[in-house]
C-alpha cells in the first residue's frame, strides 16, 4: 500500500464490521475486484483498527521465505510460526488477522484455508483481482468457508466524501424520498458536481491525483495507466487480444445506439472462429466492465429471461470510459474536460449518463437488465435502458443526456406491461419533476430508485 495515498471511506467497511462481528472467525472473507478498486487498502485499514497485530501476505511479491513456508502448509503451527519470523509480528490468538493479497497467485493458501478457519486461531482476509481468482484455482477444492464481498470504484457518496461532502447525499435522498425539487439553481450546481465525478471517476489512485492536483489532464494520466494494466490483464488471459479490443471498443458501440454491443464490428471475421461464451464470461468476471443484457420477456422474471446473445457492455468506471472514448489523444486535453465540466461538448454524450447509470445501479446491487421491441412500422426499435426488479414488480428507466422530457419508449412499455409496472423512471438533467406517472429523476438521484 502506497502511503502517499489517502485512504478513503468506503461502504465496503460495514459489510466487513459486520462479518467480523456476525462470523467471529468461522469463515474467512473474501474481497473481489477490478484491480485497483481498493481492495488492499481497505484490507489493511480495517485490520489496523480492528484487530491488535496483523500480517499481510502480499503474494504478488512474497519473500522467498513464504514460498517456502507455503510448501508445507499442511503444518499450520509451524506455516503461522514463520510468518511472524519473516514479517516480525506478533500474532494473538482470536485478536490477530492475517491478510492473503493477491490469492489467486497461491491456489494452495486459498485450499488451505479451509484448514486455517477450522483451527479457528486468527480471523483470515483474502483479497483478488481479475478473473485470476477463477482461472488459478483448477484442480483445487474452493473453500465453502468464505464469506465474498465486491468492491467496485468508489460509488457518487464516497465520491463526495472523498472532497469533504457528508451532506449532499442524505439531503438527495430526502428530497427523493419526499418527491421534492430542489430549485433549478441547486440542481445545476448538482449536476456540475455530479459531471465531476463522472470525468474523474471512482478510481481511488485518480481521486487522489485530482485532490493532488486539481488538474484534470493529470487524472486523466493516471487514469491511462489503470486502462493499460486492465489491457495487459486481459492479454494474460487471451493472448489474441480480442477481450482487450473488446473492452477498448466499448465507447464506441455504445455510441452507436445500437439494440446490442456487435462484436462482429470489432472482432471481424476472427470472432468466428474464437469461443466467445468463455471470452465474456471472463471479461464479466475480471468485473472492469458491466453487461446488461436483453431480457427477452420481461413480464415474467428478469433472470429467467435474459439473453446471453444479446447484451450491452459498459466499463466498471465512467472516469475511466471516459478516457477511453478520448483514447486517440495523446492526453486528454483539460479544454476537452473544461466543456465536458460544464456540459458545452458538441458530441452527443448519451452513451456516457448510459454508462454512469449501470455503474450506478450496480453498485447498489442489482443485475442490469435492458428490453427492446419493434415499433409499429418495425423500421426502429423501443427500448428501455434499464429494468429493475422490485417487490416482484419492474420499475422500467429511460435515460436521456438532456433536459429533454419525452419518454416514448417508456410510455408504451408501461402499455405492454402495464400489470408489472411498479414506478417509472426517466433519468435526465434537470430538476425532479413529476410528468403524470413518470417520475422524472435527476441523474445525481439514481443511487436512490
Amino acid at each position: 500500500m502506497d502511503t502517499d495515498y489517502r485512504i478513503f471511506r468506503r461502504k465496503l467497511y460495514e459489510r466487513m464490521l459486520n462479518w467480523k462481528q456476525a462470523k467471529d472467525g468461522k469463515t474467512a472473507l473474501l474481497i473481489k475486484g477490478a484491480r485497483r478498486v481498493g481492495k488492499s487498502t481497505i484490507a489493511e485499514e480495517f485490520a489496523k483498527r480492528e484487530y491488535d497485530s496483523y500480517i499481510v501476505v502480499d503474494f504478488a511479491n512474497a519473500p522467498d521465505g513464504v514460498w517456502e513456508a507455503v510448501k508445507n502448509i499442511a503444518d499450520l503451527d509451524n506455516f503461522f510460526f514463520q510468518l511472524q519470523f519473516i514479517y516480525k509480528v506478533k500474532l494473538v490468538e482470536r485478536k490477530s488477522v492475517i491478510i492473503f493479497d493477491e490469492i489467486q497467485k497461491a491456489p494452495q493458501v486459498r485450499q488451505a484455508i479451509k484448514y486455517m478457519v477450522k483451527d479457528h486461531r486468527y480471523d483470515f482476509i483474502e483479497t483478488g483481482s481479475l478473473l485470476s481468482i477463477k482461472k488459478n484455482t483448477q484442480g483445487i477444492t474452493i473453500p465453502s468457508e468464505e464469506t465474498r464481498v465486491t468492491m467496485y470504484p468508489m460509488d457518487y457518496e464516497e465520491f463526495r466524501w472523498a472532497l469533504g461532502d457528508q451532506v449532499t447525499l442524505p439531503l438527495l435522498k430526502e428530497a427523493f424520498e419526499s418527491k421534492r425539487t430542489v430549485g433549478d439553481q441547486v440542481s445545476r450546481q448538482l449536476l456540475r458536481d455530479f459531471r465531476l465525478y463522472m470525468l474523474v471517476g471512482g478510481m481511488p489512485q485518480a481521486v487522489n491525483t485530482y485532490l493532488d492536483t486539481n488538474n484534470l489532464s493529470e487524472v486523466d494520466q493516471t487514469k491511462r495507466e489503470i486502462i493499460d494494466l486492465y489491457t495487459d490483464d486481459f492479454r494474460k488471459i487471451d493472448p489474441s487480444g480480442k477481450a482487450s479490443r473488446l473492452f477498448k471498443a466499448i465507447p464506441s458501440e455504445l455510441s452507436k445506439n445500437a439494440s446490442r454491443y456487435q462484436v462482429m464490428s470489432v472482432l471481424g471475421r476472427s470472432a468466428e472462429n474464437t469461443d466467445m461464451d468463455e471470452l465474456l464470461e471472463d471479461m464479466e468476471d475480471s468485473l472492469c466492465v458491466n453487461f446488461a443484457y436483453h431480457a427477452n420477456n420481461p413480464s415474467v422474471g428478469l433472470a429467467l429471461h435474459k439473453d446471453k446473445d444479446q447484451y450491452k457492455m459498459f466499463v466498471g468506471d465512467t472516469g475511466l470510459f471516459i478516457t477511453l472514448a478520448f483514447w486517440d489523444k495523446d492526453v486528454t486535453e483539460n479544454i476537452i474536460y473544461q466543456k465536458l465540466l460544464s456540459d458545452k461538448l458538441s458530441a452527443d454524450l448519451g452513451y456516457v449518463y448510459e454508462n454512469v447509470v449501470a455503474q450506478m445501479l450496480k453498485a447498489g446491487g442489482n443485475e442490469l437488465f435492458y428490453h427492446t421491441w419493434p415499433t409499429p412500422s418495425g423500421k426502429h426499435n423501443y427500448e428501455i435502458d434499464f429494468l429493475l426488479s422490485r417487490s416482484n414488480k419492474l420499475c422500467p428507466i429511460e435515460v436521456k443526456s438532456s433536459g429533454y422530457k419525452t419518454h416514448v419508449s417508456l410510455d408504451e412499455f408501461c402499455k405492454k406491461f402495464s400489470k408489472e409496472v411498479l414506478w417509472r423512471y426517466l433519468v435526465y438533467t434537470k430538476d425532479f419533476r413529476k410528468d403524470e406517472e413518470t417520475l422524472m429523476v435527476p441523474v445525481y438521484m439514481v443511487p436512490f430508485l
